[in-house]
């Protein structure tokens, strides 16, 4: 399982069950709180009706008398409320009074007048001048048979006379108890896929910075040169930099043993020939022919050397970059005819032709200095490995958003086993002509000039006889990778 998975069912396990516990402790206590508010509004209703019943006192509450008659119509109405989505159509409130003693004078149920519910603790409380309330279920063992009452005490004549009582069926008020219910499972609901898609964005926005650090670290193990990503994340930021840190001293420690390693190998076979030719010189009697032979020798073997040397540095100073830093606008077709007009004496000693096919539009942005070099580097190799009255064709052509700048002689092909050695260091094969091997380091500067460029170069034979580089270019290079 992925990280972002992995802290998104984290968050949505710990935002769902913090909304489970949260909702659940709600509607655990919604009952209680409705009766209370139920209450509230039967303690005035009671004291109300307290008020009206001290009025008719004197007339008594039997059937027949004003207040009788009164409750009686109540009972009889019919109701059309529409409280929120619940529909009331009936009374339910209950009614009863009792004397000082707390003998039912009057009660909603006939049966019952004349009953003593002075044991009751709404009558009992309310004639000791307390708060009378009490929840009393008509079927014991049935819980929505209950009935909540409130008391409030009669006076006339400023004297203590009895105590009125109002009930309400516990029942009546579950419909709303329901639609609170659903009201909050909706908005747990809600809240539930707020908080899966804030744990979305919260995952991505954290993984985001992660990935582009793995996707860095991952190209620098499979040996890209790329920068180190800015991130916002500045614990992540700073662990990137020390990254790149790490990677730089690591890679300098390897580029300079690695190097040291190969231009000491490099150099020992044009030291060896430098050295055996001054201990000849040094002997006394050596032939003129033989002493300019080994003179010729010594300032062979020196500038082999030297091209060495300089074609390591050029080499070096491209692969330690990471990206291009002064890239400009430029005319590919332009830079590729100077470098031709440029080897024309070299062409001219092996009698070649040299050509240029170029397509309308060959502008792109790089570095020319680098871009220079490298197509030097490619015509250097087709014409030493050309033979004597041979073609040499440079081509660019347009391929989508990059172009492609190819370079062919009719030279002889390079063999299977060299096909995938021949873009290394040092590397290098025989000339046709009989000379000597270069340095072997043209063809892994242009590898690497490719690559700053976010390019690519290959190298295959022709069909029709002869080998062609072929040097892809996108017009565009994204600014920092490589």
């Amino acid at each position: 399982m992925s990280l972002s998975i992995r802290i998104l069912v984290a968050w949505f396990v710990l935002a769902g069950l913090a909304t489970v516990l949260f909702l659940n402790s709600i509607l655990n206590q919604l009952p209680s709180s409705v009766r209370q508010a139920s209450e509230e509004v039967l303690v005035d209703s009671s004291n109300l009706l307290a008020e009206v019943a001290g009025l008719h006192w004197d007339q008594g509450f039997a059937q027949g008398s004003p207040f009788a008659e009164a409750v009686q119509r109540y009972q009889q109405r019919q109701l059309d409320a529409l409280i929120w989505s619940h529909h009331k159509t009936r009374p339910e409130l209950l009614v009863y009074l009792t004397d000082s003693q707390g003998r039912v004078l009057f009660h909603t149920d006939p049966a019952l007048i004349g009953e003593d519910f002075s044991n009751w603790r709404d009558v009992a409380l309310t004639l000791r001048g307390e708060y009378g309330a009490r929840t009393t279920r008509t079927t014991p063992e049935d819980e929505s048979s209950s009935h909540m009452y409130v008391a409030a005490p009669i006076y006339h004549n400023d004297e203590l006379r009895g105590v009125v009582a109002l009930g309400q069926p516990t029942s009546s008020l579950q419909p709303f108890i329901t639609l609170a219910h659903g009201y909050f499972w909706q908005r747990g609901g809600l809240i539930l896929l707020g908080a899966l898609l804030l744990g979305a964005a919260l995952s991505i926005w954290i993984t985001r910075s992660i990935r582009r650090l793995v996707e860095y670290v991952e190209r620098v193990r499979n040996g890209e040169r790329v920068s180190a990503p800015r991130l916002g994340e500045r614990e992540l930021d700073r662990l990137a930099r020390a990254t790149e840190a790490m990677r730089a001293e690591i890679d300098g420690k390897a580029y300079v043993e690695q190097y040291v390693h190969t231009l000491t190998h490099e150099m020992k076979s044009p030291l060896s020939a430098i050295r055996g030719a001054a201990e000849l010189l040094q002997e006394g009697d050596v032939p003129a022919l033989a002493r300019e032979r080994f003179l010729a020798n010594i300032d062979s073997e020196s500038q082999r050397l030297q091209r060495l040397v300089e074609r390591l540095l050029s080499l070096a100073s491209v692969e330690k970059r990471q990206h291009l830093e002064q890239a400009e606008s430029l005319d590919l077709a332009e830079l590729a005819a100077r470098e031709l007009e440029s080897k024309q004496p070299l062409a001219e000693k092996k009698q070649l032709a040299l050509q240029l096919i170029r397509t309308d539009d060959c502008h792109l942005r790089g570095e020319a200095f680098l871009l220079e070099q490298a197509i030097s580097n490619l015509l250097d190799n087709a014409i030493e490995f050309s033979l004597s009255g041979g073609q040499v064709t440079l081509r660019i052509s347009a391929h989508a958003q990059q172009l492609r700048l190819t370079v062919s002689n009719d030279g002889p092909p390079v063999p299977d086993y060299a096909m995938d050695r021949v873009f290394e260091r040092f590397y290098s094969l025989p000339r046709p002509d009989g000379q000597r091997k270069s340095t072997g380091l043209g063809l892994s500067f242009v590898r690497e000039v490719a690559q700053l460029h976010q390019g690519s170069v290959e190298l295959r034979n022709r069909p029709e006889g002869g080998v062609e580089v072929c040097l892809n270019l996108p017009r565009q290079p994204q600014q920092g990778r490589r």
